[in-house]
């Protein structure tokens, strides 16, 4: 039997928080940022300021302040890729069709489904599981 790694919990963010992460992940990588402006560009008061960052660190992305200044540490594409994504409100047919293949991303959402239904195999129109 093949060994089995589970992965992370990965926290659940809403659609709006997501877009706001991204936007400030976007801002942050293109120049160093003062926070009044952040706060003014993502529509958000200084909690939600401070809560998004503290999130983004748990998430392993590095964002350095220095001064009143807020920078992304590394790539926007390496940050994106710890980023949560928002639930898609797909189907369980749905998310058979789209775990069929070889990439990780196909493994983890298999794995994910045989998590919740059980690694019995399922029969379906998206074929044997």
């Amino acid at each position: 039997m093949g060994r089995h790694t589970p992965h992370e919990p990965i926290p659940v963010v809403t659609a709006q928080r997501a877009t706001r992460l991204f936007q400030l992940l976007k801002l942050t990588a293109e120049a160093a940022r003062t926070r009044q402006t952040l706060l003014r560009r993502l529509k958000v008061d200084l909690r939600g300021f401070y809560r998004d960052l503290e999130l983004l660190r748990s998430l392993g992305i590095a964002v350095a302040c220095d001064g009143d200044r807020y920078q992304l540490v590394g790539g926007l594409d390496d940050a994106l890729a710890r980023l949560p994504f928002p639930d898609p409100g797909l189907s369980l047919r749905e998310a058979f069709l789209l775990s069929n293949g070889k990439t990780e991303a196909h493994r983890k959402l298999r794995s994910r489904i045989h998590s919740l239904i059980g690694a019995n195999g399922v029969t379906s129109a998206a074929g044997e599981f």
